[in-house]
């Protein structure tokens, strides 16, 4: 990279005996985890000097230090801590014989820890992508934690949920349901501590848990406004 913008290029940090996650596996086998984003060349604005591995958990948190074009042509040298938990899927199962959705409920610590009364979130199923395509990955979530048999599904669009530190992408879906679809019991998977429970709605009254506060998961609004947008189901009074 140039350095005659008034930086000096940064050097990687020397290891001792080798960094799990860095020069050696860590306990999912990874390496190189402090190499991501080191040659980004999309943006001509802007210049990745050091990207540092913060914490190598089950999800891995970065430390990037760059330097930034602004609008008024100078050159800012600023770091930003990203998460990267990989990329996910959430989908909107709707009856539209039968007006409802089904959605799941459980606790989310997160949102515990942060002010919600008890952390039970109700919320539409969803799940990381890990090695999947993103509509094979909501199919399987959508059996694991629904216990439904998901036909054909329809892509509603794609979001950045938290875009200030967190990488993920989610794609969203919707798709129809009906009572002969239901093949298991969901719950999600017991043995990764997941305890679900499946929650049939009416439409209404789903739209209605929006404005009173009883869904305050930001998928789960952005799916059923979604719905209601589309003339699809009107909006509670």
């Amino acid at each position: 990279m140039p350095t005659h913008r008034g930086f000096p290029p940064i050097g990687r940090r020397a290891t001792s005996g080798g960094r799990p996650g860095v020069d050696v596996p860590d306990h999912r086998g990874r390496t190189g985890l402090d190499q991501i984003g080191r040659d980004l060349a999309r943006n001509p604005d802007v210049v990745v000097r050091d990207v540092e591995l913060v914490s190598d958990g089950w999800h891995v948190l970065r430390r990037t230090t760059f330097d930034y074009r602004r609008s008024d042509g100078r050159w800012s040298r600023l770091q930003r801590e990203t998460y990267d938990r990989g990329d996910g899927a959430t989908i909107l199962l709707h009856d539209a014989a039968r007006s409802t959705v089904l959605l799941t409920k459980q606790f989310r610590f997160p949102a515990y820890v942060n002010e919600h009364p008890d952390g039970m979130l109700i919320e539409t199923a969803a799940g990381l992508l890990d090695d999947d395509d993103p509509e094979t990955a909501i199919q399987r979530e959508v059996a694991e934690e629904l216990g439904v048999n998901v036909g054909p599904v329809s892509h509603v669009f794609t979001a950045y949920m938290s875009p200030g530190s967190v990488t993920e992408r989610v794609y969203f879906y919707a798709a129809p349901y009906t009572p002969a679809d239901r093949t298991g019991p969901g719950g999600g998977i017991a043995h990764e501590g997941e305890d679900i429970e499946v929650v049939e709605l009416p439409i209404t009254e789903a739209l209605g848990m929006i404005h009173d506060g009883r869904i305050v998961d930001g998928k789960t609004i952005m799916l059923l406004q979604w719905w209601a947008l589309n003339g699809q189901a009107p909006l509670p009074r």
